[in-house]
């Protein structure tokens, strides 16, 4: 039934544009100048006629496919509707529309172009809202974070100050994979060091899984630890944690992701990578590195101070020993070799910081 109206409908629209071309031929200027086309003569009411029922031919004709085009769009539509939050659907909508009112600057003028004027206008609006509608829906987060931050004008006071200020120390943390596998987060969030919500992206959840799926033992181990870790924090930890379920699918890297999955909650990173720290800084996104955390709650150890280790094994150079602290600081002691399991007295001669670490260089204190 449904069919049958619709081709009913793009016949009837078919006989109007056949008449509206066919008037707009008439009084082009190249009908004009011929005594054939006056107004009122049976030429020109018989050449209405031929493109009237000409062209509602031609889309009674057509209406089979117009009318399969139009279902399966609609199918796509109702498809893709269905896997979009509401959210997006209305931050969609209202990019649409806010599209649709761009549109109408270029739409007035576009019209006075004869014959095609009309259908390149409605092309134009129709790109227009599409266009608003997808870049809404991209710059979703942005906006709702640049709205929620706009703050209600209130009464000045301390009072004012203070809330501003509690706000301002609180943001996202944004947890990256190397971060969660080595589990260390667990402790730092249990001793209430960190605040505001976790957010641990899908597609960091993804890469878990594919780790955690690998076929490499080591591999397995480290993944399944992650998700592991995650379910302790989740479970163990009064602590916000959310899952962000929004991809970037024009970025393929993950660690691009983070920084602007970052970027775009106005949060930081959490991590133990290296090269990421690097690439954050240099972008200037925030990042907290839990190898920096560590390094810098390490005791201090000056030169000159004396300790008792235990020498385990030997190092690079020749005739060196290596030692460990508590925290597994490394020390190198030279001429440290010949004392292999044993107990020394050493004394620090120099300390040396680096990306990955405290390392301490002694010698042992009978050879001073």
């Amino acid at each position: 039934m449904l069919k049958k109206i619709l081709r009913g409908l793009f016949t009837i629209i078919g006989l109007i544009l056949g008449y509206s071309i066919g008037r707009g031929m008439i009084n082009s200027h190249y009908f004009q100048g011929s005594k054939y086309f006056n107004n009122g003569s049976v030429t020109v009411v018989l050449f209405l006629i031929l493109t009237t029922v000409i062209f509602g031919i031609i889309l009674f004709l057509i209406s089979p496919w117009i009318n399969l085009l139009i279902t399966k769009i609609m199918d796509y539509i109702e498809k893709s509707l269905q896997k979009l939050p509401a959210a997006e659907i209305l931050v969609g909508f209202l990019g649409a529309l806010l599209g649709l009112l761009i549109s109408a600057i270029f739409v007035n003028i576009l019209k006075e172009i004869p014959v095609v004027g009309t259908v390149i206008a409605v092309v134009v609006a129709i790109l227009m809202a599409a266009l608003g509608g997808n870049l809404a829906i991209r710059k979703k987060e942005e906006l709702i974070n640049m709205f929620s931050n706009v703050s209600v004008r209130r009464p000045q006071g301390s009072k004012e100050k203070k809330v501003k200020n509690v706000h301002s120390t609180v943001c996202p943390k944004v947890l990256d994979t190397s971060v969660i596998i080595d589990g260390r987060i667990f402790d730092i969030c249990q001793t209430g060091f960190v605040e505001g919500p976790l957010v641990i992206p899908n597609f960091v959840l993804a890469e878990l899984r594919h780790i955690a799926d690998s076929s490499d033992d080591l591999k397995r181990t480290r993944g399944r630890r992650g998700l592991d870790v995650l379910n302790k924090i989740q479970k163990e930890l009064n602590i916000d944690v959310q899952i962000y379920e929004k991809d970037f699918p024009d970025i393929k890297e993950v660690d691009t992701k983070l920084l602007k999955l970052s970027q775009v909650l106005n949060g930081k990173v959490v991590t133990n990578d290296y090269n990421l720290n690097k690439v954050a800084e240099f972008q200037g996104v925030p990042v907290l590195n839990i190898n920096e955390l560590a390094n810098a709650v390490k005791p201090v150890v000056l030169p000159g101070e004396e300790m008792k280790v235990q020498i385990i094994k030997d190092g690079k150079e020749s005739g060196q020993g290596i030692a460990y602290l508590d925290d597994g600081t490394m020390i190198v002691i030279e001429g440290g070799k010949r004392s292999i399991g044993q107990e020394k007295e050493v004394i620090v001669t120099s300390v040396l910081q680096t990306a990955a670490g405290r390392m301490i260089f002694a010698k042992q204190k009978e050879e001073f």
